[in-house]
């Protein structure tokens, strides 16, 4: 992996992105529960997400939380294989911020939908 100019100066900028990321927040939310199977969590995050993630995008995910350090994966040698993922302690923290904040936006959205109405109105009317 090639780190960029980016990268290398702001490290913590490439988390918030992995954290925050469409499928990160769900995975991260979903995790917080319990451990899940890579199917158990590939239905949950369709649940409440409204669309299904992909099963490519859905390892992408799982690998970069997991290299971040937020996420363990569990590969138990039995037949047929079966992976766990979970939380790891960092991982777990970061998923309490994410879901406060997912939270706080289902509590506010009425809020945010007010402001909408009012910016477009004031837009259409200029």
């Amino acid at each position: 992996m090639t780190v960029s100019g980016s990268e290398a100066l702001c490290p913590h900028r490439l988390v918030l992105e992995h954290v925050t990321s469409r499928w990160g927040v769900l995975v991260l939310i979903e995790l917080l529960d319990r451990s899940r199977r890579f199917s158990e969590l590939r239905r949950a995050i369709g649940a409440q997400g409204g669309r299904a993630v992909s099963e490519k995008m859905l390892t992408q995910t799982l690998q970069t939380l997991e290299r971040d350090g937020l996420v363990h994966r569990d590969a138990k040698p039995v037949i047929p294989p079966r992976v766990d993922y979970s939380l790891t302690g960092l991982g777990r923290e970061a998923a309490e911020q994410v879901r406060a904040l997912a939270l706080w936006t289902q509590r506010r959205m009425d809020d945010v939908e007010r402001a909408r109405r009012t910016y477009d109105e004031a837009r259409a009317a200029s």
